[in-house]
């Protein structure tokens, strides 16, 4: 096995690739908590939560993304994040509070919208099934 001293990462969104480039390291958050990984870490699949991830460039600069739930995929020295919604930014603590106020929140609000949406389903079918007995 040949040691490498760096790993590709690429990030993807569903509409567009977010990020694509060389890493040198990375530490991500996933539901048992945060993790790192080196370009000779063995093979591993995640599930992320939203969260930040810093990744460490081979030029020695750290780019950092806010990222929501997700998958991520390490195999050999390809790194492979999928996730709904992402962005990019420079500064950590605004990218924790974006993930915070974006994602999270946007994820409760997204709950209680498919919520009072499964009560409207279930009103129009009770309807329904009265009006068809009021008609036999």
């Amino acid at each position: 096995m040949s040691m490498v001293s760096d790993m590709t990462v690429t990030i993807r969104l569903p509409t567009r690739t977010l990020f694509e480039g060389q890493a040198t390291r990375l530490t991500a958050m996933a539901s048992n908590g945060a993790f790192g990984i080196w370009p000779n870490h063995i093979d591993f699949v995640t599930a992320l939560i939203p969260s930040v991830m810093a990744l460490h460039l081979i030029d020695g600069s750290e780019e950092f993304f806010g990222l929501d739930e997700g998958l991520f995929v390490k195999k050999g020295p390809e790194v492979v994040v999928v996730t709904r919604r992402g962005v990019r930014g420079n500064d950590l603590s605004s990218l924790e509070e974006l993930v915070q106020v974006s994602f999270i929140q946007m994820d409760e609000e997204e709950r209680q919208a498919r919520s009072a949406l499964s009560r409207l389903e279930a009103g129009i079918v009770r309807r329904f099934a009265e009006l068809q007995r009021a008609q036999q």
